[in-house]
């Protein structure tokens, strides 16, 4: 078990250090000034040379705890606290020296640290050809080196984009201290375009994206259009099969119900929910219909059988012309006549 923890330590201590070290090459110096004279100033008005420190990657980065020298003798095998001796360090606690992608920091030399966390002791003779080296935060591992030639006045050493290969000398008006290396205010879009990508690769995946892209849109576009006329032609098959009448009147038979209801609450429930002008019109009409006679040629019809109650009966009426009617366990009475009608 003991065994297994070292070696799994051991692995993960190799992979962190393998990251750290993938991390560290992202860091590039990236421009030089050996003799200023009237180029960039510190916080205290002096003109001193400068050296830039560039992030390439597009992850933020803390420089802090790495070393800058300019003697060559830590080239020479040594170990690491004899080699620091011979460095100068970038201190923390500066929020300047955590490099997000594609910044840039500018680091004094020839100066007191302090005047300020960004001043190193970093000698630089502007007389003579200097050897500038970047090394990591354990002072053993060189990052980036660079050998600057004698510049004139105010010139500078950079290179030629930011992190590339190629450098150059840039004449004073070009100098370019805390920003990319590469400015063109007359480059077309065309030229940035070739420059940036020379081998096509951005121009491949772009051209890839947009055919792909179309491609996704058109595929939604006939997807969503056929789902709406599939809708559509399952909606008129519905509506052939069965036909909306049945849907009207539901609709009108909610209304009778909902009339009779009112009806109901303002009348009564002896009404039954049918208004009063509604049986006046039906026996009305069904008078007339008996008096037309119309029962008896319509077919279909519901005819009233007619009863006979005798109301226009005139013997019935005229009872003071003829016998009451008695009980049968009484004679019924005499009828005057001759003088007694008098």
């Amino acid at each position: 078990m003991t065994k297994f923890a070292l070696l799994l330590s051991g692995m993960l201590t190799l992979g962190v250090s393998s990251m750290q070290a993938q991390m560290d090459q992202s860091i590039k110096i990236n421009e030089v000034l050996t003799h200023n004279t009237q180029s960039l100033q510190d916080e205290y008005g002096e003109h001193e040379a400068w050296v830039e420190l560039a992030n390439i990657s597009y992850s933020t980065y803390n420089i802090r705890g790495m070393y800058l020298t300019t003697d060559r003798a830590v080239l020479q095998p040594m170990s690491a606290p004899e080699r620091m001796k011979r460095m100068s360090i970038i201190p923390s606690g500066d929020e300047r020296t955590n490099l997000s992608g594609r910044q840039h920091l500018l680091l004094f030399c020839n100066s007191n640290p302090t005047k300020g966390s960004l001043h190193l002791t970093v000698k630089i003779d502007p007389a003579k050809p200097t050897w500038i080296a970047l090394y990591n935060g354990n002072a053993t591992e060189l990052i980036d080196s660079v050998t600057i030639p004698v510049l004139a006045e105010n010139q500078s050493y950079a290179r030629r984009n930011d992190g590339a290969a190629e450098w150059q000398v840039k004449a004073p008006d070009a100098v370019t201290p805390g920003i990319e290396n590469f400015i063109k205010a007359n480059e077309s879009k065309t030229d940035l375009f070739k420059r940036e990508d020379p081998h096509g690769f951005a121009m491949t995946l772009m051209a890839m994206g947009i055919v792909f892209f179309c491609l996704a849109l058109l595929w939604l576009f006939f997807t969503v259009f056929g789902a709406i006329m599939k809708h559509q032609e399952t909606a008129k098959k519905v509506a052939h099969q069965q036909p909306i009448k049945p849907i009207t009147k539901t609709v009108e038979k909610t209304m009778e119900v909902g009339h009779k209801t009112g009806v109901i609450l303002q009348e009564g429930l002896k009404t039954k929910g049918i208004d009063k002008e509604i049986y006046i019109a039906v026996i009305g009409m069904a008078l007339k219909q008996y008096e037309d006679n119309v029962h008896d040629v319509e077919s279909g019809i519901i005819t009233i059988k007619p009863k006979d109650t005798e109301w226009d009966d005139e013997y019935s009426q005229m009872t003071q012309f003829h016998d009451p009617v008695f009980p049968t366990t009484h004679t019924a009475p005499k009828i005057p006549t001759g003088p007694e009608l008098r």
